[in-house]
């Protein structure tokens, strides 16, 4: 019999994790398989812990729970849970049961017919969620499909079922700066998306804000497109060859016609300002990019394990 790790990233969770676990059970009952629960707490600051430690009492022998340190953020809570994972099949899904557990059956019987080695999930509408939001979310997968070479499915989730193979090659990309969603595509494998409408939790709240999720955009794109690199380029580009023919024709036009010359400053203030906010810009987008070396190269641990059973 094949054995299933499901991994299940926590950071407070207390209201959702009872409700979780038995729904989730219920349905893994149903596949002939061998469960391992992995819950990961992302140094919760209310009582995810004591319930985890509830629910592992319960099951000791499937349910095994890791507690960092402190937050690392979801994609370390994700990252440890590939390492801990030790099933043929591994899931990654939410403890808010936005993640349908009843997509776990179609998923293990499709991998098991050897056409595919992932199988991940897609909303196919934000119903629920605010308009703003919404748009934003679509924006994202516009133009990161558009200036990156790694395609993102609109709407994918990190909701999805892998082969040991795709798990092994998803760990040995040991960066520090991770975008699962990224690296999950970047991969490759056959891969096979199943649809579903969007699902409110079923407690609790969501801590992702508009500002944290645009931050976590803008690390995907960071991370798989060097086009904002390539975009600062060709600003200072054609900022030079600008400036180049606007001083031929301020000194053609000063010598062949003085009288349409203009003193002043201002708008030669205008024009150092612009040029001036136009390098800081490119440097900024630059300076990102070393930033991610620098962490990368001072080979810091991606999380802390601070209790684990």
């Amino acid at each position: 019999m094949k054995k299933l790790s499901i991994i299940i990233p926590c950071y407070n969770e207390q209201e959702s994790l009872p409700l979780f676990y038995p729904a989730v059970k219920k349905i893994v009952k149903k596949i002939p398989v061998e469960p391992e629960y992995i819950f990961v707490n992302d140094g919760s600051s209310d009582d995810t812990l004591k319930e985890l430690k509830k629910i592992q009492q319960e099951d000791k022998e499937h349910v095994h729970y890791i507690s960092f340190s402190r937050n690392f953020g979801k994609e370390a809570a994700l990252y440890a849970g590939l390492q801990a994972a030790t099933g043929d099949l591994v899931v990654v899904m939410d403890a808010d049961l936005q993640d349908p557990p009843e997509l776990l059956i179609e998923m293990y019987y499709l991998i098991k017919t050897g056409e595919w080695d992932m199988v991940g999930c897609r909303r196919v509408d934000r119903n629920g969620e605010s308009k703003l939001k919404s748009w934003l979310s679509n924006m994202f997968y516009k133009v990161a499909n558009k200036i990156s070479e790694t395609k993102l499915v609109p709407g994918v989730r990190d909701y999805r079922m892998m082969t040991r193979q795709v798990v092994d090659a998803v760990l040995s990309m040991s960066e520090y700066s991770r975008f699962s969603k990224g690296i999950f595509s970047w991969v490759g494998f056959n891969t096979k998306y199943l649809s579903y409408s969007n699902v409110q939790r079923v407690a609790g709240k969501s801590d992702w804000t508009i500002w944290q999720l645009f931050k976590y955009a803008m690390d995907g794109i960071s991370d798989f497109s060097q086009a904002p690199l390539n975009i600062t380029l060709w600003l200072g580009f054609v900022s030079f060859i600008v400036s180049f023919f606007a001083i031929i024709f301020i000194v053609v036009r000063h010598w062949i016609f003085p009288q349409y010359a203009i003193n002043g400053w201002s708008s030669l203030v205008c024009i150092i300002l612009l040029i001036g906010g136009l390098q800081l810009l490119c440097i900024g987008l630059v300076g990102r990019y070393i930033g991610r070396i620098y962490l990368q190269v001072k080979r810091r641990p991606i999380y802390i394990i601070k209790e684990k059973k």
